[in-house]
């Protein structure tokens, strides 16, 4: 049974980001997948200090809650990236975990995500898909890097209050869609 891991970077957790992964983690179970959900509100994740040390074979000297998540992102078959866009990028909360992502960029450990499938989900204020281009470009640009495979990506403008995403019913259903289609790969 494939497993897809839900990384949601906005400090809001009954927000629209929160809301979007939920609803296309209820789509992957409902295809059959195992899902799981990561606030990353609720950890301790240190800045990359670039001291390539997990590149050596050794331990990171953060020691913080990225180690449970090697683990939990290595198991995945999918990973979802929730983050609202905030001045035109992530969160401060998605940017440290994305950075920690070095950790797989060292032979000894690219092949732990190597073909992962990454969907990006990204609401915002603003009413103009623009804004959220360089965000997109971050996430497009380290997939590849990383070689991942950019399943699909999800921006939602024009959403302010906490949760109003719900009433945008045609993207609740894409992103239904999307987790669904996940299993398909």
């Amino acid at each position: 049974m494939s497993t897809v891991l839900g990384i949601v970077g906005s400090p809001r957790k009954k927000g629209n980001t929160s809301v979007l992964v939920s609803q296309l983690l209820r789509g992957a179970r409902s295809s059959g997948m195992r899902t799981e959900t990561v606030y990353l509100a609720d950890l301790v994740i240190g800045e990359c200090d670039g001291c390539h040390r997990c590149w050596q074979g050794a331990a990171c000297p953060k020691n913080d809650d990225m180690y449970t998540l090697y683990t939990h992102i290595s198991k995945s078959d999918a990973v979802v990236f929730g983050t609202p866009v905030y001045w035109f990028g992530p969160t401060a909360l998605m940017k440290l975990f994305l950075d920690r992502f070095v950790y797989f960029n060292c032979p000894e450990n690219r092949g732990k995500i190597r073909n992962t499938r990454a969907v990006l989900v990204a609401p915002f204020e603003d009413e103009d898909e623009e804004t959220a281009l360089p965000l997109v470009s971050l996430f497009e640009k380290s997939f590849a890097y990383l070689e991942m495979e950019l399943f699909d990506t999800l921006l939602v403008p024009g959403v302010t209050k906490p949760g109003e995403v719900r009433d945008k019913h045609e993207v609740m259903k894409k992103a239904f869609d999307t987790g669904k289609n996940l299993a398909s790969c």
